[in-house]
């Protein structure tokens, strides 16, 4: 009998923690959470979820070293998700109030607040993933996912490697295109929640806690 793959969930004072460590349990994962980094590093992988405002997400991310956690799991190629603000706080910087605030840097871009009449940006959307993408796998192309935010990332920025290895953007539309997940190597992340998403986020969850074993 093959051992669940292990999960850390970072504990940083920003999340649905609850929610979201049921529904990786739900799909078969063994979740701990913690800002314990042996543990973190320890882990198959982590998963690092957020709500609220992103200066707050990163002030409460720097308060655990989680940026460090991040770069160094990532530099040992193993697995990492952001959840939300989660993701948000994997690009260059935040802009909220006009305020920019430094993010992990992971990847190129700006969080901005979205171009659309109704804001937030709340409830059921489609998506639409890139080209062998293995977070939404198997799912048809009308499955909705929960979203609620108001800033989003809204242009890629092209990496200087991405000629060798693009990264996979599936996208969404609120007054606008933004991204709604990107895959790219170890690191993925998705602006909805999964953990609110129904049978949807339980399948995404359960195609990317695949990739731990």
């Amino acid at each position: 009998m093959t051992s669940s793959p292990s999960v850390a969930l970072l504990d940083y004072g920003s999340g649905n923690l609850h929610s979201a460590q049921r529904a990786l349990a739900r799909v078969g994962a063994d979740v701990t959470v913690t800002d314990d980094h042996r543990v973190a590093l320890a882990a198959d992988g982590l998963v690092v979820p957020g709500v609220g405002a992103f200066a707050a997400c990163m002030d409460g991310l720097l308060s655990v070293r989680g940026d460090e956690l991040i770069d160094k799991r990532l530099a040992g190629g193993r697995p990492v998700l952001g959840i939300c603000v989660g993701m948000q706080i994997l690009f260059d910087r935040g802009v909220e109030f006009d305020e920019p605030v430094t993010g992990c840097g992971q990847w190129p871009g700006t969080v901005e607040r979205l171009q659309a009449e109704v804001l937030p940006h709340m409830g059921w959307n489609t998506v639409r993933p890139g080209e062998g993408s293995v977070l939404f796998a198997g799912m048809d192309p009308d499955t909705r996912f929960y979203f609620v935010h108001t800033y989003g990332v809204q242009t890629w920025e092209m990496l200087p490697s991405d000629s060798l290895a693009a990264p996979v953007l599936t996208w969404a539309d609120h007054g606008g295109d933004f991204l709604a997940a990107v895959e790219n190597g170890p690191l993925s992340a998705t602006q909805f929640h999964p953990e609110k998403s129904g049978d949807a986020g339980a399948t995404l969850l359960e195609n990317w806690v695949r990739t731990l074993a």
